[in-house]
């Protein structure tokens, strides 16, 4: 006899706030920074290379250290293998997350 159990449906919490952001990534950078462009964009500079995913693990670590937040809380939503990327944080709305990354709300 199988035991039925009750799974909650998948997908996303609507409880839960989150931010989306839309970032350029420049890879193989001198230094880890986040550099405000002139059209109001996102510019996120890492020395990691764009080889096998390892500028995206950087890209998460860095907004995850630079928020405050669990690396699993950062998600990158479209742009693995392009540097335009459209990033979601999880347990934050946008306010907050622009607020920390020093971007002005426009």
């Amino acid at each position: 006899m199988t035991s039925k159990r009750r799974q909650k449906p998948l997908g996303n919490n609507e409880d839960v706030p989150s931010a989306t952001l839309a970032m350029r990534i420049q890879p193989r950078a001198s230094k880890n920074e986040i550099v405000p462009m002139a059209n109001g964009g996102l510019k996120i500079r890492l020395t990691a290379p764009p080889v096998d995913g390892a500028a995206n693990q950087a890209l998460i670590a860095f907004l995850a250290l630079k928020l405050n937040v669990s690396k699993s809380q950062v998600q990158i939503v479209s742009g693995h293998t392009g540097r335009e990327k459209i990033i979601r944080i999880s347990g934050m709305d946008g306010t907050d997350a622009r607020r920390l990354l020093n971007i002005a709300d426009e």
